[in-house]
């Protein structure tokens, strides 16, 4: 079998001579059925989504272009933070990752041919201004501008996102996002980014995972892995006070508020955005109607400093409370400026943050902590709970009354190799997949209005600290030879999207 699969091997489910099947005979050990015992088709048992949910893969600029020095790249935090020696797994940068500033027209086949409809990327900062302000690079430009027109004229909407956490180091070197004019620099770069592309881009996302780039980058997290306590830590890799800390959370805030502006201000008429947020989501451990109100309560009050915020205009009496003489320094103009309304939500689900049950005491409910024997996938910080879906969106419409939401990532990293055949079978994605849209689909089913879902990711990449240990891709990459293969997990993935359905 060929390495790189066909749309037609795409559309049979890779075939099953591919993956080492004879077509017709039964599988070893396996007595064959008749027709009546056979499972019920997806129409049957009515799993599909709503009719128009858009189906679509996801990247980050930093993570897949690579060309970090070529057409005038001004360098990022990640830059350097990955050429710090200790800070990245086996010592991997991603200077070239997967070359895609040079591939991306074959990127665009790959999508394709697996069916999606739209692709959610990011745009680096520094590739348009290469110390963050002051006079664009036209070469940065011009390379988004050529990605957008293949993916138009491939049939794939195009779903940018401004800021995937590659901070340009000349700000970083003047304060960061401790500073807030870094705030008012993102507004400005927004605003170039819908006047050049709103012609041709109808939805751009502001900023992606405000606790990821906020808090593990700027004092870091400790959790629990498998009874051993594991930290996590992202660029820019420095350790802040609480004060501090509550400052950055407030200045990002601030500068989604501003970027939304910015857009309005100069995208034509008709661009819609939204952040794409790692909501912190709490899970009801019993589905009781105490326990479900618990859970709501839990997660407003876990994402008090940005969706919450961001939502509400105002940061809950609970978080002000907990950081007292620490509580970000702000004025209701802020405040203002940080809710300016959004068209959609696009949040990234990949587990729960918590579960709960109800609880008589402040502030209502109780958590439960993760058994040490607790499942998870490939990466340490990855526990299972394939619910996460259904509660995380339908949390977000409860709590805040959302029109839209995109789930804009969702994957999961799996111990992938190549078979000499060529082939990567990786049982545990399309199980995650299996699983995961299952309850979405619960959340649709129920009227949550879920527009559309983006797979985290289309291919292997760097994976910030992990190096390109971890592989999250639909695809395999060769790092070496920068050859791309269709995974088992991408077969999977091509006929959830034919049928529009959990297959």
């Amino acid at each position: 079998m060929s390495a790189n699969l066909t749309k037609r091997d795409f559309a049979k489910g890779a075939g099953a001579a591919a993956f080492g099947m004879t077509t017709g005979a039964p599988l070893a050990g396996r007595a064959q059925t008749s027709a009546e015992s056979q499972p019920k088709s997806v129409q049957d048992v009515a799993v599909t989504f709503p009719e128009g949910f858009s189906w679509g893969v996801a990247t980050s600029a930093f993570q897949i272009e690579g060309a970090v020095k070529e057409d005038g790249r001004g360098a990022s935090i990640w830059d350097t933070y990955a050429h710090t020696p200790g800070k990245i797994r086996n010592g991997d940068n991603a200077d070239v990752a997967n070359d895609h500033y040079h591939r991306y027209r074959d990127d665009v086949r790959l999508m394709q041919d697996l069916g999606v409809k739209n692709y959610r990327f990011s745009i680096a900062w520094p590739r348009i201004f290469p110390n963050g302000i002051g006079q664009p690079n036209p070469k940065g430009l011009d390379f988004y501008r050529r990605l957008v027109d293949a993916l138009l004229e491939a049939g794939i909407e195009p779903f940018p996102t401004l800021y995937h956490w590659d901070l340009p180091q000349a700000l970083q070197d003047k304060g960061g996002w401790q500073s807030r004019d870094t705030a008012k620099a993102f507004a400005d770069y927004a605003g170039y980014m819908a006047r050049q592309l709103s012609d041709r881009v109808k939805r751009f996302f502001t900023i992606n995972e405000f606790f990821s780039f906020v808090d593990i980058g700027h004092r870091g997290v400790e959790m629990m892995v498998d009874g051993k306590k594991v930290r996590i830590e992202h660029a820019p890799g420095v350790r802040l006070s609480n004060a501090k800390l509550n400052q950055v959370r407030h200045h990002a805030a601030l500068a989604h508020g501003l970027s939304v502006q910015a857009i309005r201000a100069n995208a034509k008429a008709g661009t819609k955005c939204g952040p794409a947020d790692n909501l912190s989501t709490a899970v009801p451990a019993i589905e009781t109607p105490e326990n479900i109100k618990a859970a709501e309560i839990a997660t407003r009050e876990m994402n008090a400093g940005y969706l919450t915020v961001i939502l509400e205009g105002k940061y809950t009496d609970a978080y002000l409370a907990a950081a007292g003489k620490g509580a970000p320094k702000f004025t209701e103009d802020d405040l203002k400026i940080i809710s300016s309304p959004v068209d959609f939500i696009g949040i990234n689900i990949y587990r729960p943050s918590v579960y709960v049950v109800a609880s008589e005491r402040a502030p209502g409910f109780r958590p439960i902590p993760f058994n040490k024997s607790h499942p998870r996938m490939l990466s340490l910080w990855h526990l299972l709970g394939p619910e996460v879906m259904y509660w995380a969106p339908r949390q977000i419409q409860s709590l805040w009354k959302t029109k839209e939401i995109y789930i804009t990532e969702n994957g999961c990293a799996a111990s992938d190799e190549l078979s000499t055949e060529g082939i990567v079978d990786d049982s545990d994605r399309f199980m995650f997949l299996r699983n995961h849209l299952a309850h979405l689909h619960r959340a649709t089913a129920e009227g949550v209005p879920v527009k559309g879902y983006f797979h985290w990711s289309l291919m292997d990449n760097f994976e910030w600290s992990d190096g390109f240990a971890n592989r999250f891709g639909l695809v395999y990459v060769d790092f070496k030879t920068q050859k791309r293969t269709p995974k088992l997990g991408a077969a999977y993935f091509r006929e959830a999207i034919a049928r529009n359905a959990v297959v």
